[in-house]
């Protein structure tokens, strides 16, 4: 296994999920369905789309939580709730904000009806982390550890050509874990 590479992975880029930041998130779903109905037996589901700027370069990507989150956008007004968990505030005191918030007042249906009129633009992560396609598996585990991230952008020299995610990287190190058992 020593010898894999990330590109031995990674999912090309010519097979993900891929909008235009001025897309709306349900044509984003609509790309997303599309390509789970094209991939291939035994392959992970994706689980993001990509996002590409006008000059067609990977500016971001929308993933499950992301289209959750675009649900109710005043999240951003309490700010990011996995670093005010670490910071030590409580449970009770994000409740009581999305209380005084008055978060998720509308019906499920309408939420969806508003929120797949939204741009991709307006609710996408960016993303700026990458390896090189011939990097080891090593250095894209250490990575991916120090990151927290479920993908990385796979690069040859300045042009991005790939995804390396989380899923694949997992099967192949379960797979190896599993030989070296027996």
């Amino acid at each position: 296994m020593d010898d894999k590479r990330v590109k031995d992975l990674m999912v090309s880029l010519d097979e993900y999920p891929v909008v235009s930041q001025d897309a709306t998130l349900r044509e984003a779903v609509l790309a997303l369905e599309e390509a789970q109905r094209q991939l291939p037996g035994g392959r992970q589901p994706y689980r993001a789309v990509l996002v590409v700027d006008e000059k067609k370069r990977i500016a971001g990507k929308i993933g499950q939580l992301a289209f959750l989150r675009a649900l109710e956008p005043r999240y951003d007004v309490i700010g990011d709730l996995e670093s005010l968990s670490v910071a030590g505030v409580s449970e009770e005191f994000v409740a009581s904000t999305m209380e005084h918030y008055r978060f998720f007042q509308e019906n499920l249906p309408d939420l969806c009806s508003r929120t797949s009129r939204l741009l991709v633009k307006d609710v996408m992560r960016p993303v700026t982390q990458s390896i090189d396609e011939n990097a080891s598996l090593r250095e894209a585990i250490h990575r991916i550890v120090v990151w927290q991230t479920l993908s990385i952008l796979v690069t040859r020299g300045t042009d991005v050509v790939g995804l390396l995610r989380l899923s694949d990287l997992s099967d192949a190190i379960t797979a190896q874990l599993k030989a070296a058992a027996s």
